[in-house]
């Protein structure tokens, strides 16, 4: 047999232990914000990930859990394998993993600590057959994607300058579809500035923050472009302490989203203008604004349509699907991959839906021919021939 085949080989052998390994990793509830959960998911990581031929490395957080990142020493330009390990549900909301026929369920399962397993089982399979000390590969798991990877972006930025590919394994979609794009986002907080007065006594003193907040909110939806794909949504506001009082100070925060990266700083800029012109409409008012884009878009490029080509070979090996997604709305890490100039794709994890809901699982018949994909995909770039 030769090495790919033995590699293939150990795959097939391996459902028994990826699904206890994934149930390992889904018990413990690794909500964002509960940090010592994160950690103690990363040190199970840590162990799944001892693998010979893989360096180890832990890049420490202040304010979220801890990022992990393993490598080779293969030379030449790396693939990079991105993933994270904190989960969006608060512990005691959606716990544990359970089986339910060709299911699994649990927070994590799909979003995305079954990903992190096809990462993990095949770069062992390639260790089994004695080849992974030739494949230059890096991976990294962050500990804080489901709140914008504020914190690990500086950290998968500095790994994408060895890099010539990015493959991401969030959530696989409905006949296995491969992304290839995801919109920008970003958010922007509005804070109107007035001048407090009694409303009965002495109304025309005041200077009515709300109403200027008000100028802004209309302005700022307007700036929706559904043919475009760019989306403005006010989804809080508050202000005033109570009807008898002209309010001194009011604020609203959207949301937006966006499709390309031109589109992106336009609309910051025009953010700005709304905010001048519900100043000029209410005299004496003062808009301040606050925040800006979060994460560029993935954006489809030649040389990310290639790549899908080339992952789409590997995963057609393995009776997989492999249809182009259509464009996403909500953003990963592979905006970041991308807008550091690596050719990226995404959604390579195991199949299943539900993400982000309590109804959340994958199709556990799927976790070994994904994790065969990426052992045949990493094969065919860095070993054949």
């Amino acid at each position: 047999m030769d090495g790919l085949g033995t590699a293939l080989g150990w795959v097939r052998g391996q459902q028994a232990e990826m699904e206890r390994m994934l149930r390992t990793l889904v018990d413990v509830n690794s909500h964002t914000a509960e940090v010592a959960n994160v950690n103690r998911v990363g040190d199970l990581l840590r162990e799944c990930f001892s693998i010979s031929g893989l360096t180890s490395e832990t890049r420490a957080s202040k304010a979220t859990g801890n990022h992990l990142v393993w490598g080779t020493s293969a030379p030449g330009k790396r693939t990079m394998l991105v993933g994270h390990h904190d989960t969006v549900f608060p512990p005691g909301t959606f716990e544990g993993m359970r089986e339910e026929g060709p299911l699994l369920r649990g927070p994590g399962v799909l979003d995305m600590k079954g990903g992190l397993l096809v990462v993990r089982f095949a770069l062992r399979a390639l260790a089994e057959a004695g080849v992974l000390d030739r494949v230059a590969v890096t991976v990294i798991s962050v500990g804080d994607e489901e709140v914008g990877s504020e914190d690990s972006a500086p950290h998968i930025k500095a790994l994408c300058k060895e890099a010539s590919s990015a493959l991401v394994f969030e959530a696989g979609r409905t006949n296995d579809a491969i992304i290839t794009r995801r919109k920008g986002t970003g958010s922007m907080t509005a804070v109107a500035h007035g001048k407090a007065a009694h409303a009965g006594n002495a109304h025309e003193q005041g200077i009515n923050a709300i109403w200027a907040l008000a100028r802004f909110i209309d302005g700022a939806q307007q700036l929706t472009s559904y043919p475009n794909g760019v989306t403005v949504n006010v989804g809080k506001v508050s202000g005033g302490i109570g009807k008898n009082t002209v309010p001194d100070r009011a604020e609203a925060v959207s949301d937006f989203r966006f499709v390309t990266m031109a589109d992106g700083r336009a609309l910051v800029d025009r953010f700005s203008e709304v905010g001048k012109a519900a100043e000029a409409a209410v005299a004496g008012a003062r808009v301040e604004l606050l925040g800006g884009i979060k994460r560029m878009p993935l954006e489809r490029s030649d040389a990310s349509l290639a790549l899908m080509e080339r992952y789409a070979a590997a995963a057609r090996e393995c009776g997989l699907g492999t249809p182009e997604a259509p464009l996403l709305g909500g953003g990963s890490d592979a905006n970041t991959t991308s807008s550091a100039g690596v050719p990226s794709i995404d959604g390579l994890g195991p199949r299943g839906k539900g993400f982000h809901t309590q109804d959340e699982q994958i199709e556990r018949e799927t976790l070994l021919p994904k994790t065969e994909a990426l052992v045949r995909f990493l094969w065919a770039e860095h070993l054949a021939g």
